[in-house]
């Protein structure tokens, strides 16, 4: 009978364990929510689709809405009400609602889209660099839209008359006046005003620059006999949860912002529906909100040097059609006194884009934004994301490739663990090397599991081995991994950024399947099904061949567990990001050469072929005992 040593049971048991949780936490985090969200997808966009075509009006210009009205929303600053923004009772196609008002063209190097007249809003943002599929010529991402079409989403700001006043103000229905050019650019600013009848003119001005940064100024001249009382006020609305929301763990989707000293706030679409819930925050100095997708994001940049009273929530009694919520995020500032003959003014910027790094960095420092950085979520271990990400970011402006960075970062990576894997591996050579002489020992002291325990730490000891030195490369390879996993998914640089060959988006998963063979067979795998690309191949492979290297367990049904987890772990990363899996493959490319190397270097016989034949031939033994068992039950 063959004893088994303690401490490799424990590490078995231990490894199983951790292959278990991993898999559960997959289905449970990611998997299974991902299947969820994608039927709820499904049904959003019929639902959608249905009010389109069925709706009075459809194909037409929509029937009028309430807009934002003043004086029934919310609590604002030092007592103002501000306005509220009624849902749209009628939903047509984008480009129905575009036709509906008048416009000014908006243009930029980044975007493309309007300015609404009415209420001067901002709610038509094409983004001219991105696609939805990888394509060149494929449709490009919209991310703002008007209050009428499938997916309501903009900006508006204006003026709120002190509590008590019946002075008369902008709202959303109100028609600007557009002077200058007819086309907003980086170069030519719009100006636009609009005259209250009662002595006072409001003029608004609104830049671009190059990117994704609008700044808003707003004044308003006093000609009457009295002094007025006017508090500036913005707001982002966005109605309906978004139907490509990812919804998982890894990063916030949904409203977001950093209100001065109260710091950083995230919430969740789904826990912006419990009544009560939001935040409200009062005499914040410093920071922005908004929203933020997983690529893309639009914030509210008040004067970083007045206090600001701001809003994140979801009037849930003031549902639209088919029962959707609307989200708000909005400030309210001081109010500006404006005296007969006088004038007073207030500004804003509106970021309303992608989320690139170094124009969100370069945005903070310019505008002084108090910690604008966290509209991109960087996670917990920032400190390990950030770094890589800007080490990925400098290997490729290098190389010219995201994939060929991947690589570098890789041979990076061992580079400076080299030291710890190096002993380790050097440990696990020694101890493949004394595998008969602890067999021995076992055999010795096979009824004696205290004396064997002894002599196998005895053992240890006296040739300098570390029975726990083989997990080293692996625990240090986790935060490396997850670090990889977080940039690849977070970071806009990487969506749709090509590898070679038919890895043409490494954000997303290998799109080859083992199960048509790789395209050869004419037909298409399902997306639910577990396909298993080329590189996921790749690495479970190797995977397989490193372990092929390590000391054999002495039960058979422990290497045979050990055995199977590479092909475990192919189904797994099968669906995770080609840009991670390509780093797990090349990764263990590396650590075998490197373990052979080192393995070769201690004097131990390294017969790869061999196990591999053992491997087979073992497997044969139990499909043999398998299809025996079958047999002798379907015989009796």
């Amino acid at each position: 009978m063959q004893t088994q040593d303690p401490q490799q049971t424990k590490n078995m048991i231990l490894a199983v364990i951790l292959s278990i949780g991993v898999m559960v936490l997959w289905q449970v985090l990611y998997a299974g929510p991902q299947m969820e969200q994608q039927r709820e997808r499904q049904r959003q966009l019929a639902q959608e689709q249905q009010q389109t075509q069925t709706a009075p009006g459809a194909g037409q210009t929509a029937a009028p809405s309430a807009g934002v009205q003043p004086g029934t929303g919310t609590p604002g600053a030092s007592g103002v009400t501000t306005p509220s923004v009624a849902t749209p009772r009628v939903l047509v196609d984008r480009s129905s609602a575009l036709s509906a008002d008048t416009r000014v063209p908006l243009d930029t190097p980044a975007i493309r889209g309007s300015i609404n007249l009415k209420g001067g809003r901002i709610d038509d943002i094409v983004l001219k660099q991105y696609g939805v599929a990888p394509d060149a010529s494929s449709d490009r991402v919209v991310l703002f839209s008007p209050q009428t079409a499938p997916k309501p989403y903009f900006a508006i700001n204006f003026w709120v008359a002190a509590p008590g006043t019946n002075v008369k103000t902008p709202n959303a229905d109100t028609v600007w006046s557009a002077e200058g050019s007819p086309t907003l650019t980086p170069a030519a600013p719009l100006k636009l005003t609009w005259e209250n009848g009662e002595g006072l003119t409001f003029t608004r001005t609104i830049s671009v620059d190059s990117d994704y940064l609008f700044t808003i100024e707003d004044t308003v001249a006093n000609t009457s006999a009295n002094a007025v009382v006017l508090f500036p006020y913005a707001r982002i609305f966005r109605y309906g949860i978004p139907t490509d929301l990812e919804n998982f763990f890894i990063q916030h989707e949904g409203l977001i912002g950093v209100l001065g000293e109260n710091g950083f706030t995230e919430l969740d679409y789904s826990e912006l529906l419990e009544p009560g819930s939001g935040t409200k925050i009062s005499n914040a100095q410093g920071g922005w909100l908004g929203f933020t997708d997983k690529y893309w994001g639009a914030a509210l940049i008040p004067d970083q040097s007045k206090p600001f009273n701001a809003a994140l929530y979801a009037p849930v009694k003031t549902p639209g059609p088919g029962g959707r919520p609307h989200f708000h995020a909005e400030y309210t500032t001081e109010g500006v006194t404006v005296a007969p003959g006088g004038t007073g003014s207030t500004k804003l910027n509106l970021y309303a884009g992608a989320k690139k790094v170094d124009l969100v960095n370069g945005y903070e420092a310019a505008l002084g934004v108090r910690q604008f950085e966290l509209m991109i979520d960087w996670g917990w271990f920032y400190f390990i994301t950030k770094p890589l990400y800007f080490l990925l970011d400098w290997l490729f402006k290098l190389f010219g490739n995201f994939g060929v960075a991947i690589l570098a970062v890789t041979v990076i990576v061992k580079a400076l663990f080299f030291y710890f894997a190096n002993k380790s591996y050097e440990s696990m050579a020694k101890m493949k090397k004394l595998q008969p002489e602890m067999e021995k020992i076992r055999k010795r002291y096979e009824n004696d599991k205290m004396e064997q325990q002894k002599h196998l730490m005895e053992l240890y000891k006296s040739e300098k081995i570390n029975p726990l030195a083989g997990c080293l490369p692996v625990l240090v390879q986790i935060p490396v991994f997850f670090a990889l996993y977080k940039v690849l998914f977070i970071s806009i640089d990487m969506r749709h950024a090509p590898f070679f060959g038919w890895i043409q988006d490494l954000s997303a998963p290998d799109p080859t399947s083992l199960f048509n063979l790789f395209g050869l067979l004419p037909y298409t795998m399902p997306d639910w099904f577990p396909a298993v690309g080329i590189w996921p191949l790749i690495m479970g492979i190797t995977m397989w061949l490193q372990m092929q290297l390590n000391p054999q367990q002495p039960d058979p049904m422990q290497q045979a567990i050990f055995n199977w987890m590479p092909v475990v772990f192919t189904f797994l990363l099968a669906s995770f990001p080609a840009g991670l899996v390509i780093y797990w493959a090349w990764n263990n490319i590396l650590s075998l050469g490197q373990q052979y190397f080192i393995m070769k270097r201690q004097g131990v016989d390294v017969h790869l072929l061999d196990n591999i034949k053992r491997t087979g031939a073992a497997a044969k033994r139990t499909a043999g005992g398998i299809s025996s068992k079958v047999r002798k039950k379907e015989g009796g």
